[in-house]
């Protein structure tokens, strides 16, 4: 007997979908049978590209259909509410790309309307569940470098010149470096730490247009800190460290990560890389449709309660600029 498999469909056809729907094809227990954009051209394009047996010109016809289990919304952050919400009622297990929504009081409905219906949220955090994250998270688990002191991350690349009408920048769509990349380190702070800060200092730059687009964070807890920054204006290192009074974890592209490394003062004492030949995605599909077929609702590794942090901390740093 054949093993159950999660039948997914994919909201909108940019650069996240290809890439979710390339690794997803590297999952045993998932498949990809359908696809929506709004116009029925790049539904079609986009379903004989992946190999994909339906195409739906508009996404009230994917959520629609009975022969999707999941779906994975990828349309512009101010959508996501409005789509995950339509396909949760619709019965649909939903795997929202990451921000899951624009504010915390925006996740918290959506939350609600999870709850509600009974049906799956998780939003797309996929740095939660690549091995390297997962192995740094062991590391630290086992005191290889005692309490954690610091957390230095950030996540930035340039988007120059600056254009009002390009997605990230447009104000109408959520735009901003924050909700697009500072999410990640601002993530990964609370997957070490569990914590929300006591108090932060942020120093913000804005585009022209009013959004930020340069933003570097300081989270102060009561033992430790977290100095976070995100940026399109530079391409930043995009590292992540976390240090402990024993040693220190290094984790390259943290965000994508590969690879981690484990120091012990000026020496590295280890080193785990994953040598995988997918972008990554697979990890968090396989999760996901794992959950789905063993009847749970959510994550237990990226919660609804995760997210919301995420979000109470983006709404945070931005009240401290956008006074």
């Amino acid at each position: 007997m054949s093993m159950r498999r999660i039948r997914w469909g994919i909201l909108s056809t940019g650069r996240i979908a290809h890439q979710f729907a390339q690794d997803l094809s590297r999952v045993d227990n998932a498949e990809l049978v359908a696809v929506a954009a709004r116009s029925r051209e790049a539904a079609a394009a986009f379903a004989e590209h992946h190999h994909i047996p339906h195409a739906h010109a508009g996404y009230a016809a994917l959520i629609a259909d009975p022969r999707v289990d999941a779906v994975y919304v990828a349309t512009p952050h101010t959508l996501h509410f409005e789509h995950s919400a339509a396909a949760l009622r619709a019965g649909k297990a939903v795997l929202c790309e990451k921000p899951l929504t624009t504010s915390a009081a925006e996740c918290a409905a959506l939350i609600d309307v999870a709850r509600s219906t009974g049906a799956y949220l998780m939003e797309g955090m996929w740095t939660y569940f690549l091995p390297a994250v997962r192995t740094a998270q062991q590391w630290v688990a086992a005191g290889r470098i005692g309490r954690i002191r610091h957390i230095k991350a950030d996540f930035g690349y340039p988007l120059l010149p600056y254009d009002a009408n390009r997605r990230e920048y447009d104000a109408a769509l959520a735009g901003g470096c924050l909700l697009e990349m500072g999410i990640y380190p601002i993530a990964l702070a609370w997957l070490f730490l569990q914590q929300d800060p006591a108090s932060m200092q942020v120093v913000a730059r804005r585009a022209p247009n009013g959004v930020e687009d340069d933003v570097v964070m300081t989270f102060d807890y009561a033992d430790c800190v977290a100095t976070l920054a995100t940026s399109f204006r530079a391409k930043l290192q995009n590292w992540a460290y976390i240090i402990g009074d024993e040693g220190y974890i290094a984790i390259p592209d943290f965000w994508r990560a590969h690879e981690c490394m484990l120091y012990r003062l000026d020496e590295r004492i280890d080193h785990f890389d994953d040598a995988r030949s997918t972008l990554g995605f697979d990890h968090e599909a396989q999760a996901v449709s794992d959950d789905i077929l063993a009847g749970r609702r959510e994550s237990a590794i990226v919660s609804l309660s995760d997210s919301l942090r995420f979000q109470q901390h983006i709404d945070a740093v931005r009240g401290s600029f956008f006074l």
